[in-house]
Formats: C-alpha cells, sequence, structure tokens
C-alpha cells in the first residue's frame, strides 16, 4: 500500500497531478483544495489513498493527513465514490462538509456537483458522529467576530464612499496578519494602503 508519494509536480490540472519519483510518474488524482497547494516543476509530499478495482489502480492525492481522512470517511458511505468525494473537497473546506453534517444541511452538501438530496442525507447520517474533530468551535467563533468586525468596517468604509469590493480584499489581508485587530485600526490600515 502507498501511503505518501515525494516528487517533483510534473503536471498539474485542478483535478490532477503527476509527481515524478525518481523518473517514475504517478499520476494522483487530487482535490482543487491540494491542487492550489502545488506548485508545478517543485517537489511536493501528498499523503496517498490507493483504491484497487478489477479494472484499475487508482490513487488520489492530499496535501494534509486531515484531507484524506475526510476522503476515506467520505467514500465509505453507499453511493459515494472517489471522485464525487473528490468534488465535494473541491466545493467545501473541511471545516465546512463536518459543519453541514454536524448541522443537518444538507443543501450546502449538495451544492458539490453531483451529489443528490438522497446521497446528502446519507451523507449526513452515516458521519454525523465520525466527524466531530474536522469542526472546531474555538475557529468558528473567531470566523464570526472577525467577520462582524469587517463588515462594520467595510460599512463605515462605504460611508466615506469607499466600495466595498475594493476595501474587502484589503481587509482580509489585514485581518488575516492581525486576527485580533480593532474596528477602528481595520478602518485605519485599509485608508493607508487604498
Amino acid at each position: 500500500m502507498i501511503f505518501s508519494l515525494q516528487g517533483i509536480v510534473q503536471e498539474l490540472t485542478p483535478t490532477y497531478a503527476v509527481i515524478n519519483v525518481q523518473g517514475v510518474g504517478y499520476y494522483v488524482g487530487i482535490s482543487l483544495m491540494t491542487s492550489q497547494t502545488l506548485t508545478l516543476h517543485k517537489e511536493t509530499v501528498l499523503f496517498i489513498q490507493q483504491i484497487i478495482r478489477e479494472d484499475a489502480h487508482l490513487l488520489f492525492g492530499f496535501n494534509t493527513r486531515s484531507e484524506k481522512e475526510m476522503f476515506n470517511l467520505l467514500i465509505s458511505v453507499n453511493g459515494v465514490g472517489a471522485v464525487s468525494a473528490l468534488i465535494l473537497l473541491s466545493t467545501l473546506s473541511l471545516e465546512e462538509i463536518a459543519s453541514a453534517i454536524l448541522s443537518k444541511n444538507s443543501a450546502l452538501i449538495q451544492k458539490a456537483k453531483g451529489l443528490g438530496v438522497k446521497t446528502a442525507e446519507r451523507i449526513i447520517v452515516d458521519l454525523k458522529d465520525k466527524v466531530q474533530k474536522f469542526s472546531n468551535p474555538d475557529e468558528n467563533i473567531s470566523t464570526f467576530v472577525n467577520n462582524k468586525i469587517k463588515d462594520e468596517a467595510l460599512s463605515a468604509l462605504e460611508v466615506l464612499g469607499i466600495p466595498k469590493r475594493m476595501s474587502e480584499k484589503l481587509a482580509d489581508k489585514i485581518i488575516k496578519q492581525n486576527p485580533d485587530v480593532s474596528i477602528e485600526e481595520l478602518v485605519k490600515q485599509i485608508l493607508k494602503n487604498i
């Protein structure tokens, strides 16, 4: 069983990568989340899930062990194949998937192309007790606080005549660098950087 691959990214698309390991190119299915972390012609390490079928030996690669774990949970659900699991992992973050399952939000799961009502509900029923560790309540609280600060700062800037689109990216960047920023400080920083 292949656990991981370390090599050079020889080819890269949003859905697969070819990892060259000492002259052997491995075709690896990946999610959009993993694809965004890879760079063509650079070295990488991917955690691998190997699926052996009668007609094919398939490799799926993940940037993190958590993403691989979520993939394995998803494909354990009857009716969810590897491709559907990758599409869901490309559509929603691990936290969003866990949150959707825990809050029984099948509409959010159905945003992934090809997942219908019955499959989404089956995912919720089968995985509701298994995804707790992917959802971090502390993280959700801080995200909520940051969003509230960001929204208030953007509203204040709109009053000053600065379009929301222009200041939103700056706000995200500043909050990422300084999560404890106050509304006033955020407004000042955005005004300085425009």
